[in-house]
């Protein structure tokens, strides 16, 4: 049996933003928002960046050991180089607003064989990239971790299944994975996830800086270069 690949937190809420056979962006999500929030999350939960408290939250860098990931990497030396400190909120905009950052972490996926980049044109003018999915096993065990983070009671949640239940809540991603009936009967247990209760003080710490950093990032439009 083939082994999975190991996915990032960027890649992950791709997969949930895609229509698996379409490889379009489902409708009302939040995408470069989630993505700018997912580089952020992916960079605190490696203890690459850490948010340091003073008279307001900064991120600044903790490690500059490469991630191993081409668009990460290019985050974290970003910060790294960057002349001002920021905090989470810039930094989850300025990520978002990367160019051709969905095309980019789409690419990283069909290259682990899980889309497949195609193309058609639209009005028959102009050009479109689509990512339809080719291999449906990894997107599955997203959603199952989902799944069973947010239908039950568990308190053992792992710190990457928390960051993605408040990233796919605040930017409107589980909406077109769930049913709206479940979804709203879990509402009390979605925002205790979000408001990190169930883990531990240094991934609540990851979870509340970033969900809040998104959700100030909904309210800007990003404007991203397809």
């Amino acid at each position: 049996m083939a082994v999975p690949p190991s996915l990032t937190l960027p890649e992950e809420v791709l997969l949930l933003a895609l229509r698996d056979e379409q490889g379009t962006v489902a409708s009302g999500a939040m995408l470069a928002q989630a993505l700018g929030g997912a580089i952020l999350a992916e960079l605190l939960l490696s203890e690459r960046l850490h948010v340091h408290e003073d008279r307001k939250p900064m991120v600044q860098v903790r490690s500059r050991k490469p991630a191993g990931d081409e668009l990460l990497d290019e985050c974290l030396r970003r910060v790294s180089d960057a002349n001002r400190r920021a905090g989470p909120q810039a930094w989850v905009s300025r990520f978002g607003n990367t160019r051709q950052l969905k095309h980019r972490v789409a690419r990283s996926l069909c290259r682990k064989g899980v889309l497949r980049e195609d193309e058609d044109r639209i009005l028959g003018l102009f050009r479109r990239k689509l990512y339809p999915e080719r291999d449906p096993a990894p997107e599955r065990a997203v959603l199952a971790r989902l799944d069973a983070a947010i239908f039950s009671v568990r308190s053992d949640l792992e710190a990457r299944t928390v960051v993605l239940v408040a990233l796919a809540d605040a930017t409107g991603l589980l909406r077109p994975n769930f049913p709206k009936a479940k979804l709203k009967a879990a509402k009390k247990r979605i925002k205790q996830i979000g408001e990190g209760e169930v883990v531990g003080k240094a991934t609540r710490e990851a979870v509340q800086a970033v969900q809040a950093a998104v959700m100030v990032a909904c309210m800007v439009p990003v404007i991203v270069s397809n």
